[in-house]
């Protein structure tokens, strides 16, 4: 049986082979952490955007998207903390030359502990079966509390050295947690210094003194220096959310695991203004709210969890992740951040103007909590593909590759396929893909057998085949044949139309 290495391994040369995603400049041997969308890519990412847009803002009367600039003037870096704060923590083995970030280092040695906490609650509850008590059993069996206490204390020191910006302190715990380099397998580091992630260029027709700029980092604060306008022009009564997706770029020195990080991404990202006082409130209500929008890809419960902050970032008062099990395990896929008024009041200190919202219920002017939601879209991407990706084997013996994809985010809805070439079958096949491709992107395939393409609808992830035969043409019926189950019905082509639009429509998931 495949492992979650080996399956890992094989979703990367399957986004390449069928056109998902290619590594950027292959031509020119590539460049490091940054990659392309091909054709069914694309498609799944722009479906992936649609669902959360149409989520956050479409079902919301009350929040409303933006589209800022990438470019920004740099004093909002400043005020938004970037420029000062916006650091990794990284640490390189003098043996191999490799450089690390020392919190994922020690976050890589907690995962070690946890997978030990999680066999022996599996162990116990294969012994106990219905009987089990998993909460009774994690607070009480010796071993699971004792390496408990263990990831309570590293989190501890890690937390207050990183806190205090304490570097010495860090790298004395990854050296008590004996912590080996993964390739030289050595503790010969080198010190742990901070390195700002910003990407900095030149803009020519700024003034002298300005003349850096910065590449986003992220997209939040495009959303802050707007919040005046957008209120105004929309007379939006807090409270209200601003939503934006768009491209954010950092300086990623330790950029790995395929499209989980990289140094060129495409974040989802909401602010929602909120009265002081409240904020606690509205966070609780987007911690679920997003969960929820989550599971409503129908991915397993355990698939999800949620990671409380141990260090929060300079402008929060609470934050969390919703963390993914991806095949290198469990990651942050979303943040939930209560980010009280920092970025509003630092903007109005910085640039000088006010940017309050004036209550008409309290007769008074204030500046707005906010409550940060922010997704990365790559990453959902990423999520949803190591989750869709199957590798099965057939009651006959064969083997195929399909991708499980929701189907409301399937790169191509129908393929349609005319079981010959000739006696009028490619004519009929036309006729249905112009009924249906106004609405969806549809497919022609009339190469090889029946059997083969198939599996190649089935390896880009197609819910549909619709195959056309010399019935067809006798009775207007067509034979569709079902993805997951495989399972082929007999209907009448004025029929397709509504049985794909009964599977793909983003109505399902968004009533859910």
């Amino acid at each position: 049986m495949a492992t979650n290495d080996d399956l890992f391994k094989n979703l990367i040369s399957h986004c390449k082979e069928y056109g998902f995603i290619f590594p950027s400049s292959e031509i020119y041997d590539g460049l490091s952490a940054v990659y392309d969308y091909g054709q069914y890519g694309s498609e799944l990412k722009k479906n992936i955007r649609e669902y959360w847009w149409k989520a956050m803002v479409q079902m919301h009367e009350n929040i409303v998207g933006i589209d800022a600039a990438i470019f920004m003037h740099p004093t909002t870096w400043k005020a938004s903390g970037h420029v000062d704060a916006f650091n990794d923590p990284l640490i390189d083995n003098k043996d191999s030359k490799k450089r690390y970030r020392a919190d994922v280092l020690i976050e890589d040695h907690i995962a070690k502990i946890e997978a030990k906490i999680e066999k022996e609650v599996t162990k116990a509850r294969d012994r106990f079966g219905d009987a089990f008590d998993e909460n009774q059993f994690r607070s009480t069996n010796p071993r699971v509390v004792e390496n408990q206490k263990k990831i309570d204390a590293i989190n501890d020191q890690f937390r207050i050295g990183m806190e205090a910006s304490d570097m010495a302190a860090i790298r004395q715990l990854i050296l008590d947690l004996e912590i080996v380099c993964p390739v030289s397998g050595t503790r010969n580091w080198t010190d742990v210094r901070q390195f700002n992630l910003m990407f900095s260029t030149q803009m020519g027709s700024v003034s002298e003194d300005a003349s850096t700029l910065y590449l986003r980092p992220e997209t939040a604060q495009g959303i802050f220096v707007n919040f005046l306008n957008v209120q105004k022009t929309g007379r939006m009564k807090i409270p209200f959310g601003i939503a934006q997706t768009g491209k954010a770029f950092r300086n990623e020195i330790v950029a790995r695991q395929f499209i989980f990080r990289m140094r060129e991404f495409e974040q989802m990202e909401m602010q929602f203004f909120v009265k002081p006082g409240t904020e606690m409130e509205w966070y609780h209500y987007w911690k679920e709210a997003r969960l929820k929008w989550h599971r409503a890809l129908g991915f397993p419960a355990g698939k999800y969890r949620f990671h409380d902050h141990i260090k929060l970032a300079h402008y929060a008062n609470a934050a969390a992740d919703i963390e993914f099990e991806f095949p290198f395990g469990f990651k942050e896929l979303e943040g939930i951040h209560s980010r009280t008024d920092f970025d509003l009041k630092s903007h109005e200190s910085f640039s000088g103007k006010k940017l309050q919202y004036f209550d008409p219920e309290l007769n008074e002017s204030y500046v707005p909590y906010v409550v940060e939601t922010s997704v990365g879209l790559d990453r959902m991407f990423l999520a949803v593909m190591s989750q869709a990706y199957t590798e099965e084997k057939l009651e006959d013996g064969s083997e195929r590759v399909v991708l499980n994809l929701p189907a409301f985010l399937a790169p191509v809805k129908v393929a349609v396929l005319p079981l010959v070439k000739k006696d009028g079958l490619p004519e009929k096949a036309r006729e249905l893909i112009d009924q249906l491709k106004f609405d969806y992107l549809c497919q022609y395939d009339e190469k090889d057998s029946i059997g083969k393409r198939y599996r190649r609808q089935d390896a880009i992830g197609t819910p549909f085949c619709v195959t056309i035969d010399h019935q067809t043409i006798e009775d207007q019926t067509v034979t569709v044949r079902h993805r997951d189950t495989m399972v082929q019905e007999r209907i009448a082509i004025s029929k397709v139309r509504e049985l794909v639009e009964s599977k793909v429509s983003f109505r399902n998931v968004l009533t859910a």
